[in-house]
């Protein structure tokens, strides 16, 4: 998808306050690859918190199209800094696949799923493996079974998000898409290890075109339910799907009218990030956790977060961790990406903060110690 103009919008924060951050309207829209392009109408919640470059630097483009520019990374002095001596007593997690409370700690970084240089990196200096790690997949490009077996070798399983940007809902509901499906299916199949597949997230915000506004919820579930329904008939059983909406907030679509069923989802999952020190995990998290239970009782995973640098990374990082454990969850994938803009792109990176990494190496030791 080329995306072509930036219009004014207002920015919504995650726990459903108006912020009042409009972007200027006719901005254009940069290079853009299937995958994400995203120079779209800023979204509230998780999307708001990286509709612009952090998009960009997510996946690489489909065959033919432009790269976008990547996100520099951070410069400062503590970048290049040696990691404080904070030992840590956690060898490693359980595993993820378990459905257990509090068994995942995930990252997503702009290097999977080509390198897990940076997953190590953060693991260094968190002082533990993460057990899930995220990538996220353009509409034709194939499962990536080598970066399976690296993540699998560290102790994690490979979390894809699969991204129909070039196809419609209404094609792969109506099987068009099926040869695809299948490829993917089989590849997944012969991985014969557990793979975490989630399938056209945030579909309650505006801003992706299988979601509200482009695609009505009754397509979007059809589809989902053919999508999982093509996998299963290929003998793909080693995947959890997992249905990701975008952290509830005014101006989306009601998240259970997406709702594609309990017999087409293994867990539900939410997108939401921290950009203010007011804050808090109940403020971001607490009105999509009580829309998910209004509907299901399936499993429920933080799929995105990132604390920004403005938000006080340290004196976040106890609440989310203490939060998930509060609120039975399974567990957050980490957003280690720096940006360097505006209040909803920030330097969301852990792991070039010191007194956030002690305070995520403390938690660690809480709560999976």
């Amino acid at each position: 998808m080329r995306a072509s103009i930036i219009k004014a919008a207002v920015l919504v924060a995650c726990c459903g306050a108006v912020a009042s951050c409009a972007q200027t309207a006719g901005l254009q829209a940069s290079g853009a690859h299937g995958s994400h392009a995203v120079h779209k109408a800023p979204p509230a919640n998780a999307a708001l918190a990286r509709y612009s470059a952090v998009k960009a630097a997510q996946a690489g483009p489909p065959a033919g199209a432009a790269s976008p520019a990547r996100p520099a990374p951070a410069t400062s002095p503590s970048a290049t800094a040696a990691a404080p001596d904070i030992p840590s007593s956690v060898n490693a997690l359980p595993s993820p696949v378990s459905g257990q409370p509090g068994s995942i700690l995930g990252v997503y970084n702009d290097a999977v799923p080509k390198s897990y240089s940076l997953v190590n990196r953060f693991a260094r200096e968190v002082g533990l493996q993460p057990n899930v790690v995220m990538y996220f997949s353009a509409w034709g490009d194939r499962f990536r079974t080598g970066f399976a077996g690296v993540a699998r070798r560290h102790g994690a399983v490979p979390f894809v998000e699969l991204e129909p940007y070039t196809v419609s809902m209404q094609s792969i509901a109506a099987g068009q898409q099926d040869a695809y499906l299948r490829s993917y299916a089989e590849s997944v199949r012969s991985f014969g290890h557990p793979v975490l597949i989630s399938f056209a997230h945030e579909m309650n915000g505006f801003w992706y075109r299988w979601g509200y506004t482009h695609t009505s919820p009754w397509v979007f579930r059809s589809a989902w339910r053919h999508v999982v329904t093509v996998f299963r008939r290929a003998g793909a059983s080693n995947v959890r799907w997992v249905w990701v909406v975008n952290g509830v907030a005014p101006g989306e679509s009601p998240i259970h009218e997406w709702w594609p069923g309990a017999n087409y989802v293994t867990w539900v999952a939410m997108d939401c990030y921290y950009v203010r020190q007011s804050q808090t995990f109940r403020s971001v998290f607490g009105p999509t956790i009580h829309a998910l239970r209004s509907f299901t009782r399936k499993p429920e995973l933080i799929a995105e977060t990132g604390i920004g640098s403005a938000a006080g990374q340290a004196s976040k990082v106890p609440g989310l961790f203490a939060g998930v454990r509060a609120r039975h969850l399974l567990g957050f994938v980490y957003y280690d990406v720096a940006q360097h803009g505006d209040a909803y792109h920030q330097n969301w990176r852990i792991d070039y903060d010191w007194p956030a990494i002690a305070a995520f190496r403390r938690s660690i030791q809480r709560y999976f110690g």
